[in-house]
């Protein structure tokens, strides 16, 4: 059945059931719960619909009592699990209790005669298989706490928590909310009578939170009036109370119900209804008395009022009626609707009549609330229901629209900005231009660029400008304003606090701003309204860095300059670029900025720094070209030559010679492999120091490059001290050191013009400096030719006298030369008589064979005579014997392959030679001249030097043996053949015999 009103109506009403209770009786009362529908019935019985799985079920209520048994109430759980059913009868009042897997209910005895009205669920804490926490409304006005387990199947424990005794009346609407603190819970139960509306609020227990009212007032709100049936609801979203209405004589009271922290307290006592409002009868039309609202239900922003057989909606925030809902009955329904419910699990509301249920659907409710709300005047709740940017442009306009015609000029323009497509920008704009409030017209264009995206590149920067131009203007009327001279100091300083405030927020706009504002026009705007520092500003934001520093150079503002050169951004070939002019500027804080900016190179600096030195500067000034260079050399450790040019050309302009004399001593290149002990030209330091006439560098510079000559000279003509140190510098010539010496002993007796006698005193006195390098002899031609021997007669004496010595001396050495050659001699022709005696039983060290063993041993070395059968051998004076063959063969292969190779080599050769001597049986040898050495004997004795130049147990030969392996090379088949190796043989699987 459509729903009255257009076709587009909020609710819409559908039939579910005719004929709904099918002959149990009439339908008295009705609940519902998540898809569950209750119904009790005239005659006993409750039929249950479960429309989530199909089915039905009807329940006999009447205990088996004949007569008319009415269902007076039935109550269902949000969770359409527990069920609460008063019956009325002759004999009085019972209460039932039905769980949905039940097939018969149980009766609680302990509300036995008790009319219950109304029933609060504890929603948070129900469970399927208990009903928790419940509180009973009965019709003397008591409330009760009672709990029921699907599994027990009768009530845990009935307790009374509270009963009206200054007015008793009937409980008719009860609802509870639960909040869970830390340790506790909290309780709000509100409940309802035909008059009054009572609060109950606490922390702990049910029992607890009624108890602490026996001594303190019950808050409660009494309205006039009287009504069929009073009802309270909550409307309940996501588990939570949102709003509460009550059914009352004069009106429907409402309000919103908030749980929040700021409520709680110590013991929980606080009312938590906010926003309260009534709802007026006269309102919904012509009601009167006798047609009093019979029921209602609650949506989230409606109530739908039964008034007589038409349900009316009426929106909660309008307090309009909305539509109407009508219904189509059945003949039998004569009465028409007799009640309303609500199912909050499942968001629907029903209607029924004696015979029928129907269902009513709410259709996005909340579609049209921005209209209410922006007709109320309740602009931000308005915007929250919002659906598109139509409407919201339309709150945003009329808001604009309101603030524009009270002249609150900077508000409408705020609004007007967020008005994207019912008014344009254009008109908008017009509107403040003919108002002539610029001021405003520039918040409105600066709210429109918030409002903008990025893909409206043409339309921000086209308002962009049109803000910069506004913002020139409205700095040159401040400053008109302030050329016209305002009486009164305090009128002056605020404009130029508002002066102040604009610039610092045009320059905020142009940091914003600067990647969508056209670079070239708001240059020129800048520059054509003299606002130069903005200029420079915001160049320094679109990175011009250049037109930065030169404003900032022309301003003399060398600080601000080389702040903004050592930005990280900024190209070094600025810094190059500018360093002229900085120096000049400033020199101190130019260097200082070089000294911490680690990434120049000084090489480009040197024109700035030749046109700084190039100035006149006081004496006692620091001249900062020098500090730099001095950082680049000793902290840097630059090794450009142009630097260490430069720096050393400095210190030659100073006065003062001692610092170029400390550079040109410093080693630069110390402390590196093969390092350069500096790295300035020295030839162009000689000459810069020549012309400058800086004697002691040039000296230095001489003796550095070697050039000792003219270092002694020189010096000679500033320091004779300084001469004699240069002189001595040369060690590895000794002839050279005397020339030099002889140059300053010349010079000193010269340059002496006391009496004849003092200088010749003074002429040995040199001497004695010299350390016997020169003679008198050395110096006796620089005297003239007139000088008296006599003056020379002391020194002349001391020098025969270390003639002599030197004489003596030598005669010494050639007498202990002759006695040393005697001695040889005689060595000689005793080494020729040495004998030593062998004994018997001596072997020889390598073979272990007797050396005097007749036959000797095998392969006897060719060359070598035999007396008799004896073979020949070596003995040396530590007492080892060897075989002549064994002694070869022992030290070839101990010693190194060249050394073998020589000694195999010799001894082939007296094998050659041995054998020609035999066959030559012409001479004898006999007859052979014993002073005359034959070839043989040479290879012999070259054979002797190298295989028995020292004993091969006793000498180095055996030192070098100990770095061997004990495993030569030679042996390592021998080695191999006593390795042991796994003997592999084949298996043989052999048969097992049982």
């Amino acid at each position: 059945m459509d729903a009255g009103g257009s076709g587009g109506g909020l609710f819409s009403v559908d039939p579910l059931e005719r004929h709904a209770a099918r002959g149990r009786g009439v339908i008295t009362s009705m609940a519902a719960g998540n898809d569950v529908i209750i119904l009790g019935t005239s005659k006993g019985w409750v039929i249950r619909y479960d429309f989530g799985v199909g089915d039905s079920q009807d329940l006999d209520f009447s205990g088996g009592r004949g007569g008319d048994q009415l269902v007076h109430r039935v109550f269902v759980d949000p969770r359409g699990s527990h069920c609460i059913a008063t019956v009325l009868h002759a004999a009085g009042a019972e209460t039932y209790y039905i769980h949905a897997k039940w097939a018969r209910p149980r009766v609680l005895s302990r509300l036995k005669g008790l009319v219950v009205n109304a029933v609060a669920w504890n929603r948070q804490q129900i469970t399927e298989g208990s009903t928790k926490e419940v509180i009973l409304g009965t019709e003397n006005g008591q409330l009760f706490e009672m709990a029921v387990d699907e599994v027990d199947k009768k009530e845990k424990h009935v307790k009374l928590l509270f009963e009206l005794t200054e007015l008793p009346e009937a409980i008719m609407g009860l609802q509870m909310e639960t909040a869970a603190l830390s340790n506790a819970t909290r309780f709000y139960v509100m409940a309802v009578t035909p008059t009054r509306l009572y609060s109950f609020t606490g922390i702990g227990s049910l029992e607890t939170v009624f108890a602490s009212y026996s001594d303190r007032a019950v808050h409660f709100m009494e309205l006039p009036g009287e009504i069929p049936n009073s009802e309270l609801h909550f409307f309940i979203k996501q588990r939570r109370a949102q709003h509460f209405a009550w059914l009352s004589g004069a009106g429907i009271y409402h309000g919103d119900l908030n749980f929040g922290a700021q409520h709680s307290s110590t013991n929980g006592d606080e009312n938590f209804v906010e926003n309260k409002g009534l709802l007026d009868y006269s309102k919904l039309g012509e009601v009167g008395e006798a047609n009093k609202p019979r029921s209602f239900a609650v949506s989230e922003f409606h109530f739908l009022v039964l008034i007589g057989n038409k349900v009316k909606v009426v929106n909660r925030i309008s307090q309009q009626i909305v539509e109407d809902l009508k219904f189509d009955h059945t003949p039998e329904s004569s009465k028409g609707i007799i009640g309303l419910c609500s199912d909050a699990t499942a968001g629907l509301f029903y209607a029924f009549d004696e015979n029928s249920i129907f269902q009513v659907s709410v259709q996005d409710e909340s579609r049209d609330m921005w209209q209410f709300y922006l007709d109320m005047k309740e602009y931000a709740t308005a915007l929250a229901y919002c659906r598109n940017p139509i409407q919201r442009d339309q709150v945003y306009l009329v808001q604009a629209d309101a603030a524009f015609s009270t002249r609150d000029y900077y508000r409408a323009a705020s609004f007007y900005a967020k008005v994207n497509y019912i008014k344009s920008f254009e008109e908008i704009s017009l509107k403040f231009v003919m108002a002539d409030e610029l001021d405003a017209l520039r918040t409105f264009l600066l709210r429109r660029l918030d409002n903008l995206t990025k893909d409206d590149k043409c339309q921000v920067t086209m308002i962009s400008m049109w803000a910069v131009e506004l913002y020139l203007d409205k700095i040159n009327r401040l400053l008109l304003e302030d050329d016209t001279g305002k009486v009164g100091n305090v009128a002056s300083e605020a404009n130029k606090t508002e002066y102040e405030s604009i610039v610092l927020e045009f320059r905020a706009f142009l940091s914003d701003c600067k990647d969508v504002l056209d670079e070239a026009t708001t240059m020129d705007l800048l520059e054509r309204h003299g606002r130069i520092d903005e200029l420079v500003f915001f160049a320094g934001l679109k990175e011009h860095y250049e037109i930065v520093v030169h404003h900032y150079i022309q301003q003399g503002e060398t600080r601000k300059a080389l702040e903004v050169l050592q930005r990280p951004n900024v190209p070094i070939d600025l810094l190059y670029k500018f360093a002229p002019d900085l120096i000049m500027l400033d020199a101190y804080e130019t260097v200082e900025s070089w000294m911490v900016t680690n990434k120049l190179n000084p090489m480009k600096l040197i024109p700035a720094m030749m046109r700084y030195a190039s100035e006149p500067h006081a004496k006692n000034e620091t001249h900062e070209v020098i500090k730099y260079l001095e950082f680049c050399v000793h902290n840097l450790h630059n090794e450009d030559p142009g630097v260490h040019n430069l720096l050393l050309s400095l210190y030659a302009k100073q006065e003062d010679e001692s610092a170029l004399v400390r550079f040109l001593q410093f080693k630069f290149g110390r402390g590196r492999p093969n390092g350069p002990e500096f790295f300035y030209d020295p030839k162009y330091a000689l000459r810069l120091c020549l012309k400058e006439k800086k004697m002691r560098a040039c000296i230095h510079i001489y003796s550095m490059m070697s050039m000792h000559e003219e270092a002694v000279a020189l010096a000679l003509q500033v320091d004779p001290e300084l001469a004699m140190a240069e002189a001595d510098k040369v060690e590895d010539d000794e002839d050279l050191r005397k020339k030099l010496w002889l140059m300053i002993a010349k010079h000193v007796i010269e340059q002496e013009k006391g009496v004849k006698r003092e200088n010749i005193r003074r002429a040995i006195a040199f001497l004695k400096e010299t350390d016997g390098l020169l003679k008198i002899e050395d110096i006796l031609p620089f005297f003239p030719d007139f000088a008296l021997i006599d003056d020379f007669k002391e020194a002349i004496c001391s020098s025969l006298e270390d003639y002599n010595k030197q004489i003596e001396q030598l005669k010494q050495e050639m007498n202990d030369a002759t006695h040393g050659a005697d001695n040889i001699r005689s060595d000689i022709s005793a080494l020729a008589q040495r004998y030593t005696v062998i004994d018997r039983d001596e072997e020889c060290g390598v073979c272990k064979r007797k050396i005097l063993t007749a036959g000797g041993a095998p392969r006897l070395a060719r060359g070598y005579t035999s007396i008799g059968p004896m073979a020949p051998f070596y003995v040396f004076p530590c007492g080892h014997a060897f075989h002549a063959q064994c002694l070869i063969r022992h030290v070839t292969e101990c010693t190194s392959e060249t050394q073998a190779e020589y000694i195999l080599g010799i001894q082939k050769k007296l094998s050659l030679l041995g054998e020609k001597a035999t066959n030559d049986s012409s001479v004898s040898a006999n007859d052979e001249s014993i002073t005359s050495m034959t070839p043989l004997d040479k290879l012999r004795s070259q054979l002797d030097d190298a295989i028995a130049n020292e004993c091969p147990f006793c000498g180095d030969l055996m030192i070098r043996e100990i770095s061997l392996s004990f495993v030569l090379p030679r042996e390592a088949e021998e080695m191999t053949s006593w390795e042991i190796k796994p003997h592999i043989t084949s298996q043989k699987i052999l048969p097992m015999t049982i």
